[in-house]
């Protein structure tokens, strides 16, 4: 027998206990689908379309939440109803998550000790970028995380003022060491004669300032490379 359950388009013409926002607050966020918490997000639907029928058609054209933060706007044409300010309301919360957890990160003092735990850190956030971001991993003497700050977006081709911007931070901090990393948007890890020259110039000023330079790390597409690990540090 089909149990499929046929309502009136409009949300509000559905019962109470299967609309997404009543499910929340009763149940919590946790019971909900991924297309139930981006209905939320859309609010309101079309003509003849709900927010949910809405939410539906996004995640079955782009499968993830991670997909939806970093593809284009122009892919999203074709979604009746699906305006900037939708699309803008769906990446902030994205955007949103991923510095919760990194928030949370920074609060618990995680103790570094190896790359993969900076890397696991940051990934999620770096991974997608369409610019080159330079971030820096701020450590105290035991090697636990003071702050992760993100400098101004640039390349290494304008190394002196991203190293004179960590190093400003890391001594306001009284930071004992740091670890440098920055993303290829490319995808590609091979350190270009640029990635080398700047972090030969980041550990000498780490010296002169007394700051150790632990690490400078490159992420890609769900991979990285550390000079650190590949002795180059």
């Amino acid at each position: 027998m089909n149990t499929k359950k046929v309502y009136p388009k409009a949300i509000l013409n559905w019962p109470e206990a299967d609309r997404p926002r009543e499910k929340l607050l009763k149940n919590g966020e946790h019971t909900l689908s991924n297309s139930e918490l981006l209905a939320i997000l859309l609010r309101t639907g079309v003509q003849g379309q709900s927010a949910m029928d809405m939410a539906r058609e996004i995640m079955q054209k782009f499968k993830t939440f991670r997909n939806l933060s970093h593809t284009d706007i122009s892919h999203w044409k074709g979604i009746k109803g699906l305006g900037e300010a939708k699309i803008a309301q769906i990446k902030a919360a994205i955007e949103i998550g991923r510095r919760f957890r990194e928030d949370e990160l920074k609060e618990e003092k995680i103790k570094i000790k190896s790359s993969q735990d900076v890397v696991d850190i940051l990934m999620p956030r770096m991974r997608d970028l369409r610019k080159e971001v330079f971030k820096a991993v701020l450590l105290d003497s035991q090697n636990s995380i003071i702050d992760i700050i993100e400098i101004a977006e640039g390349t290494v081709n304008q190394a002196v003022p991203i190293i004179r911007e960590i190093f400003q931070k890391a001594l306001q901090y009284f930071t004992s060491s740091i670890i440098c990393v920055h993303n290829h948007p490319s995808g590609s890890l091979v350190p270009s004669t640029e990635d080398k020259n700047f972090t030969r110039d980041l550990v000498q000023a780490g010296r002169v300032l007394q700051v150790s330079v632990l690490d400078h790390i490159i992420i890609g597409d769900n991979n990285h490379y550390s000079f650190g690990d590949n002795g180059l540090i």
